[in-house]
């Protein structure tokens, strides 16, 4: 299974709204927190390391290794 990098999002300014709100009132410890369990949620439905791995790649910044 590949990667999808393409978009993908039925309505991805109301899905980007959501991430938003979700912050709303943490702490940067919380938000940074928050983003650590979504991510393993995230990565639990996805299911496939391959997958996972494409994506850990992907977000890197361009010239890291």
């Amino acid at each position: 299974m590949e990667l999808i990098t393409s978009p993908h999002l039925d309505a991805p300014d109301d899905c980007y709204e959501a991430l938003i709100e979700a912050h709303q009132g943490l702490s940067t410890q919380e938000s940074h927190a928050f983003n650590a369990r979504l991510l393993l949620l995230l990565a639990n439905h996805i299911g496939s390391l391959s997958v996972l791995r494409q994506a850990f790649a992907a977000a890197r910044p361009a010239g890291s290794s």
